[in-house]
């Protein structure tokens, strides 16, 4: 064979495949081409929460993280994502008290637990850092009452599980 017929045949193995590309398996269908029939996390937004609920929230949250001696920020929104009360433990991190807040708006605008961010990124769905207002860290829940949205929770302060701890236990004073 010339060198010159030898370079095609080896190129089209190349580009096209040969005999052990056709073996492979097909690809798994991308999870984001999977079409639910029904709307995921419609939770409809309800009246906001109060201030005297969201200090009950917080003063729940802040009682799960003295038990472990934890220094938490605690934020809890409205169901619009106005801050209606916060608490800064002592000795807590700075940088946690915006991260709190933010992960309560996270959880009541996208109508999920911001823990769900952090497994769709782990899992490999990056898109999800691209929208605005996410943050893919877990500590942010809402408050679900009678079906409906009225704020959400968010702590910061620790590792991402005891954030969770602590949102969860605030959040244990709406979400029955």
């Amino acid at each position: 064979m010339k060198p010159r017929a030898i370079a095609i045949v080896v190129l089209s193995v190349l580009a096209f495949g040969g005999p052990a590309a056709q073996a492979q398996s097909a690809p798994a269908a991308n999870p984001l081409d999977v079409i639910p029939d029904k709307m995921p996390f419609d939770v409809p937004y309800g009246v906001p929460i109060s201030l005297d609920r969201a200090q009950a929230v917080i003063a729940a949250a802040v009682a799960e993280a003295a038990k472990h001696n934890w220094k938490m920020n605690v934020a809890v929104v409205d169901s619009a994502g106005n801050l209606v009360a916060f608490a800064r433990m002592d000795g807590a991190q700075l940088a946690s008290a915006a991260i709190s807040e933010h992960k309560a708006r996270t959880a009541v605008t996208f109508r999920r637990e911001t823990k769900a961010f952090e497994t769709n990124v782990q899992n490999g769905l990056v898109y999800q850092l691209s929208l605005d207002g996410v943050i893919a860290s877990r500590g942010g829940i809402p408050l679900v009452e009678d079906g409906k949205m009225i704020g959400a929770i968010g702590a910061s302060g620790g590792a991402g599980s005891q954030d969770e701890v602590c949102a969860k236990a605030g959040a244990a004073t709406i979400n029955k």
